[in-house]
């Protein structure tokens, strides 16, 4: 199982790198840093949890993938320019947190105002367990724990919560996100157990 977990991840990140490596060669001729990146991809998703917070469903999911795509060219970016550092690596994962917060968030605040209280616990549920995918492997690894496995990532929620905005069915994307998220972090729970003992 988690063979095939880790190949599943390996495989992911050689599908995105050859398009990830070639965008950053273009923001390097431009000067642009890895952080500064960061930044801009955080700001534009920001961006996207505005356009939800005025009914614009649409095109938040469009600006939410574009954020998204900004921010997975700042690693390559900080690797072909040999400056990667751990202050960009806590920042970049600091602000991936905040952006998917900011999204779901924006979503809680939308349905419970509109009286959908049901789709407002949705949406919080899938905000609770996307945290806890990513601090299962954040409290891993300060245990000196290595814990990348995981079906269900960051990568897989963006992409669904995208395409649920896209398309309307936002709330068939949250719910995929909670079970989803629910199932990698248990599993990810089982691998440190496994690890650990």
């Amino acid at each position: 199982m988690m063979k095939a977990t880790t190949s599943h991840t390996d495989w992911r990140h050689r599908l995105i790198s050859p398009v990830a490596n070639y965008a950053a060669r273009g923001f390097i001729r431009l000067h642009t840093s890895a952080n500064a990146l960061t930044i801009i991809g955080f700001l534009i998703v920001v961006g996207a949890a505005w356009l939800i917070l005025i009914n614009e469903q649409l095109w938040a999911g469009i600006v939410m993938l574009a954020g998204s795509l900004v921010d997975t060219i700042d690693g390559a970016v900080a690797r072909l320019t040999g400056k990667t550092g751990k202050f960009g690596a806590m920042l970049d994962s600091t602000l991936d947190r905040l952006s998917e917060g900011a999204i779901l968030l924006a979503l809680v605040y939308v349905f419970a105002a509109d009286g959908l209280p049901w789709m407002a616990s949705l949406a919080a549920g899938a905000l609770l367990f996307s945290f806890m995918v990513s601090y299962v492997r954040a409290r891993a690894e300060g245990l000196g724990i290595s814990c990348s496995e995981g079906w269900f990532t960051r990568v897989e929620r963006v992409v669904i919560l995208s395409l649920g905005l896209i398309t309307g069915y936002i709330v068939i994307a949250l719910a995929l996100i909670t079970a989803l998220s629910i199932f990698t972090f248990l599993q990810r729970l089982y691998v440190v157990w496994r690890k650990a003992g």
